[in-house]
């Protein structure tokens, strides 16, 4: 599979939802396959709150494949023998697209808390325009999971003739006040933090010596992510062998289990990413700029494929089941498939169980 990493700069502005302009900014994205002679074969992946262009193969020297290797390459459901996938890493992410640790032109000096709050709808026009400048005025689909999902379900509401279909995984029309209740512990946690320093501390510090509270909010989203059966089968009650059940510090095994995801997270993510992408998240609902569900949903053009799974706690399958209901009641029917996956794993079961629903995603692509 042919890999390809390319970084795009901008020097037009970008015009934010919030009223205020990114400029100068760049986009990283990965490219995987061949665009064909009548550029037909697009297929468009996004990505969620800790993703990044990286979503499938290996650089040289990693051990670990991107985050979706599973469903992307030769003769996987997104075959790259037959499409040409892209995945752009968002604005406002930590992993080569300009974000809070970007430099603010026209010095040298970061962002820091001083870079705009972005939303999902930002993070898309952002695409599209890279898009445009690659000469890609239609996609075939765009797929996309949690954050990803909402990206997907974005473009097809804001930009309703750019994709012929759009495949969305354990999303929402409207991130919950329960999904927003987990981030504002998670984004307490970061901000308290004294390390932290108000946004003004030194990226190489905190990832020799940590930072306490980025490791409890990858803690606390952690705990969203899996399901109380995931739990049980993982860790069921087994008490870490060395530590002393008297103790008070003594842990169970899912207690080190998340210790370690915690202080393993500051290692390659950051804290202020982490707070202006979760902001996006919480602000996200389809409804508005809209009079309601039903006016936004009626702008879609395309064929949406929704995939939720019966496990998951942080974005609920009945919200993805009403986007299919609503769109059933304002006559688009045929334009709208829901599967809801019997999973035990939980939101994560779409990075994960891809045996399940691999072949719903193949088919989508394959229907006309």
């Amino acid at each position: 599979m042919k890999i390809t990493t390319k970084v795009e700069k901008f020097t037009s502005p970008l015009y934010l939802e919030s009223g205020r302009i990114l400029e100068p900014y760049e986009l990283i994205y990965e490219t995987y396959g061949e665009l064909n002679s009548d550029k037909s074969n697009v297929v468009i992946v996004t990505h969620a709150l800790t993703g990044s262009h990286h979503a499938a193969g290996t650089y040289e020297g990693d051990r670990k494949a991107g985050w979706w290797d599973g469903m992307i390459g030769s003769s996987k459901p997104i075959d790259t023998d037959k499409f040409f996938v892209i995945c752009v890493n968002v604005i406002g992410s930590c992993f080569g697209s300009t974000g809070p640790l970007s430099p603010k032109h026209p010095s040298s000096e970061s962002y820091r808390l001083k870079f705009p709050v972005i939303t999902v709808t930002d993070m898309v026009r952002a695409q599209r325009i890279l898009y445009d400048r690659l000469g890609i005025h239609k996609a075939l689909a765009i797929i996309g999971g949690s954050m990803g999902g909402m990206q997907a379900l974005c473009f097809a509401i804001e930009h309703p003739n750019f994709a012929s279909k759009h495949i969305i995984l354990a999303s929402t029309y409207a991130t919950s006040p329960w999904a927003i209740a987990f981030n504002k512990v998670a984004r307490e946690a970061v901000i308290n933090d004294p390390l932290f320093k108000d946004g003004m501390y030194d990226p190489k510090e905190i990832k020799n010596s940590g930072l306490a509270g980025l490791s409890i909010g990858r803690m606390c989203g952690y705990i969203s992510y899996l399901s109380p059966d995931t739990m049980e089968k993982k860790f069921a009650r087994d008490y870490v062998s060395t530590d002393g059940l008297y103790e008070l510090f003594g842990r169970f095994e899912v207690e080190r289990y998340l210790d370690y995801n915690g202080l393993n997270f500051v290692n390659w993510f950051d804290p202020l990413s982490f707070l202006y992408i979760t902001k996006a998240i919480n602000i996200f609902d389809a409804r508005r700029n809209f009079d309601s569900l039903e006016d936004s949903l009626s702008e879609i053009k395309s064929n949406l494929t929704l995939i939720s799974f019966s496990s998951d706690l942080l974005f609920l399958p009945c919200e993805m089941k009403t986007i299919h209901q609503t769109m059933c009641e304002i006559g688009k029917s045929k334009q709208s498939k829901y599967i809801e996956i019997e999973s035990s794993y939980g939101h994560d079961a779409f990075l994960v169980e891809i045996d399940k629903f691999s072949h719903i995603v193949k088919e989508a692509l394959k229907e006309r």
